[in-house]
């Protein structure tokens, strides 16, 4: 009967991160182009923040994964519907790198601090501000301008945004979660 119960833990599992994966493919070209930088409004890493909400870090983490490996082979899933190596080694490739890391980190704080929405947020800014400093060092050194530009290209006008994504995955996310908590699937 146990063995039974873990293969139906490994299909949950597989499932969700399957699912998140998908999630993040569906908002990841959703964006918005702004003419004041080669950075558009994304929905990549509100998708993101939903993900960890959802399966953590772990699974969150082989989510995001398995969406970069997607678009890396030219599936067209990150902003503005593209694909390929191109957008990794583009001006916006730190951003993309840098969201594995605020995966791991958001992930760790929604499994570490249960229930503390508070800590979520935190967890979220905490992350939010590495994939920053990895996508601003990396649209610097490929758009040829000094990190205080790329800052203000690539981050200063996003920080309204961002906050505004964390503030509705934090309260749907978690409602969801303690839903699927409170049904014995999570």
């Amino acid at each position: 009967m146990e063995n039974v119960s873990a293969k139906n833990n490994n299909v949950v599992n597989l499932t969700f991160t399957a699912l998140m994966a998908a999630l993040i493919c569906i908002c990841g070209p959703l964006s918005l182009p702004l003419p004041i930088s080669p950075v558009p409004i994304s929905l990549t890493n509100l998708a993101i923040y939903f993900t960890v909400m959802l399966i953590g870090w772990k699974r969150g983490t082989v989510a995001y994964i398995v969406y970069l490996l997607i678009g890396l082979v030219g599936v067209p899933v990150f902003s503005a519907f593209t694909g390929g190596p191109g957008k990794l080694l583009g001006p916006t490739g730190g951003y993309l790198i840098g969201f594995i890391f605020m995966t791991i980190i958001a992930g760790l704080f929604v499994e570490k601090f249960e229930g503390k929405y508070v800590m979520y947020f935190v967890g979220m800014i905490l992350g939010t501000i590495v994939t920053y400093i990895f996508g601003t060092a990396w649209l610097a050194f490929q758009a040829h301008m000094g990190f205080k530009a790329a800052l203000f290209a690539g981050v200063i006008p996003f920080i309204p945004g961002d906050l505004a994504k964390m503030v509705i995955a934090v309260f749907v996310g978690g409602a969801i979660r303690k839903r699927l908590q409170k049904a014995r699937i999570l």
